[in-house]
């Protein structure tokens, strides 16, 4: 169970981040100019419904590409701050708190952070940069579904993530983020799914908080 979880969590903090604060997507080039509008429109929606999150608790489900599954809770407030608390047995917790996100594993009481100004991530989460995503539309299928391919050809290190929408009218924007996606670098897919989405309720800073487990150092 730890290296499942291990191998998840690293990759499925940064894939959340991005997935939930998306603020802006490129629209789709070398299209016609119906299919260029649609697919403008379809987008604007996309950022619209993100913009409209205030705050957020769902349930999720996330599963590496041998199938491994682990579960937990997922808290969100704008700007920045998210949490996935994971299901109990699992000792692993990640916390963005809108300067960093932090990776806690009790088990070995080790703490990893990454600055978000030095990642791909600051370029949504950090308002001293300039904002710089890219978005593609992926057929569906379905009127009611929305799939957005969102990568950095500039770095094609930081691997590609697909958002899922789905048409529900009590969700911000009239769009609900279903699951999203996430390939890295060297195929590692990871699949995180929402349930159970409620907004726009009262969460305190107090959330995006964390216990240290490294012993400390006396003097």
């Amino acid at each position: 169970m730890n290296r499942i979880v291990k191998t998840l969590g690293n990759y499925a903090g940064a894939a959340a981040l991005a997935a939930l604060c998306v603020p802006a997507l490129a629209p789709l080039a070398g299209s016609s100019g119906a299919a260029l509008a649609q697919s403008g429109d379809q987008l604007n929606q996309v950022v619209e419904a993100l913009r409209g999150i205030s705050t957020l608790k769902a349930d999720f489900t996330q599963t590496d590409r041998s199938g491994q599954t682990v579960s937990g809770v997922l808290t969100m407030k704008r700007p920045g701050r998210i949490r996935f608390q994971y299901e109990k047995g699992v000792p692993l917790l990640i916390v963005g708190d809108g300067k960093s996100l932090t990776l806690i594993d009790y088990e070995v009481r080790q703490v990893q952070r990454w600055p978000i100004g030095n990642n791909p991530l600051g370029a949504i989460l950090d308002p001293k940069r300039d904002v710089a995503s890219f978005g593609t539309l992926k057929p569906t299928g379905s009127p009611d579904v929305i799939s957005v391919e969102v990568r950095d050809p500039k770095h094609p290190e930081y691997g590609v993530i697909t958002l899922i929408f789905v048409r529900k009218a009590s969700a911000p924007g009239g769009l609900e983020l279903s699951h999203w996606v996430a390939l890295d670098s060297q195929n590692k897919r990871t699949t995180v799914r929402l349930s159970n989405q409620r907004y726009g309720m009262a969460v305190p800073d107090s959330e995006f908080r964390w216990t240290d487990p490294r012993p400390r150092t006396r003097r």
